[in-house]
């Protein structure tokens, strides 16, 4: 997802205009994302100070996520506003930017924020009717406590 900024540079043009939809791919998917198709992705990119540029963006989309106790499909609606330099977003996700020529790939910056966005774990509206029982098997349910090791430090202070 290329974006042209030799007119933004240049001094041409105050901005470029983003007005995309995505569809991320199986390289993207995992076992939690069973799809994420037609993200709507729309905003501008303004020059900031220096060689700094200015990414305004709102992206807008429905990921398809698995119930881990019914196996079905649960539609997970999201909407992410980013206002900030391409300079701190590529650094908060870990890219290294030296030199921003003519062209900027913007999809890496998307995509970690959907994943930022997107719930570890969802509950399909059908597990309550889930049978958490069978003929010779149950579900049990882990509890979450902490380290026992680390509580005895609490008596210490």
């Amino acid at each position: 997802m290329n974006i042209d900024l030799t007119r933004l540079r240049s001094g041409i043009d105050k901005f470029v205009s983003i007005d995309l939809t995505y569809s991320f791919k199986d390289e993207y998917l995992n076992d939690e994302i069973r799809t994420l198709d037609d993200v709507k992705i729309t905003g501008e990119i303004t020059r900031g100070n220096l060689d700094d540029y200015i990414l305004n963006v709102n992206i807008k989309g429905t990921a398809i996520l698995i119930c881990p106790v019914t196996l079905k499909d649960v539609p997970y609606d999201f909407d992410i506003n980013l206002n900030d330099s391409i300079a701190n977003l590529c650094d908060e996700i870990g890219i290294n930017i030296e030199n921003i020529t003519n062209t900027i790939d913007i999809l890496p910056i998307i995509w970690q924020n959907i994943i930022m966005e997107i719930p570890t774990y969802v509950v399909s509206p059908d597990a309550s009717k889930t049978e958490l029982e069978g003929d010779g098997w149950t579900l049990n349910k882990v509890k979450q406590e902490g380290n026992s090791e680390l509580s005895k430090l609490k008596d210490l202070f």
